[in-house]
């Protein structure tokens, strides 16, 4: 695999793809996928930036964004979560599938999560664009699985990175408690699915998000993948 990486802070990006040249060839482009056009300068350099172009994407942008009642938030606090957990992907996809069609063969992973199915009362506009992440790769499928692009969602549930680094060290104040003590907290009332007691690691993610990327995936498309540790407690959805 040649990667191409992106994110908003180019300073972050570019240590990312030097840590990572080690296991191969990486670039590195920074580009905000909030706006309209964040996709573009994104596409417009991974179509330059090797000798072929690209075939994979990995949609993983995504914020918490606004939390707390229903009735307290505004359209500005969902239309946040919207405009990048699921406009994002909008954009990456619209950029990026043309490439792959006319290759006739293409992969694409977006990011949904366990909010999608089960949704927590203070986290409402995410739960909502997640859900919406989920069914745009069903739909995204369906449209463009016949040009051999196939079209897959992950959903993962706590896992450990800056997002809910951020959200422990949050609880952690509010509650008074050590941040461990705030996992825990979280585990025991609002993840008690989690067997394992523990939050993930990105890299369990990244294990699903490479096999849905890979020859052996070749008849899956339209699925979402639970990196969950057992999180959401129904076998539909």
């Amino acid at each position: 695999m040649k990667v191409v990486l992106t994110d908003r802070d180019a300073e972050k990006i570019q240590a990312a793809a030097r840590q990572l040249a080690v296991l191969g060839e990486v670039r590195a482009v920074a580009a905000d996928l909030s706006g309209t056009g964040g996709a573009e300068v994104l596409a417009a350099f991974a179509n330059m930036a090797f000798d072929a172009k690209p075939t994979i994407l990995v949609q993983a942008a995504g914020i918490t964004g606004a939390s707390g009642d229903f009735l307290d938030l505004t359209d500005d606090d969902r239309l946040e979560a919207i405009q990048i957990d699921l406009m994002a992907a909008v954009r990456t996809a619209r950029a990026f599938i043309p490439g792959m069609r006319a290759a006739g063969w293409g992969r694409v992973v977006l990011f949904s999560s366990e909010d999608a199915v089960q949704p927590y009362v203070e986290e409402l506009p995410y739960a909502a664009a997640k859900a919406g992440v989920m069914n745009l790769a069903k739909g995204l499928s369906k449209a463009y699985g016949p040009d051999g692009v196939l079209v897959n969602a992950v959903a993962p549930a706590f896992i450990a990175t800056p997002m809910t680094d951020a959200q422990m060290r949050k609880k952690s104040k509010e509650k008074g408690v050590s941040f461990d003590a705030a996992i825990r907290q979280t585990l025991d009332a609002e993840r008690p699915g989690i067997v394992a007691k523990r939050r993930g690691r990105a890299e369990e993610v990244a294990a699903a998000v490479a096999f849905l990327c890979s020859e052996q995936a070749s008849f899956i498309t339209g699925s979402y993948v639970r990196v969950d540790g057992g999180s959401v407690m129904t076998t539909g959805g």
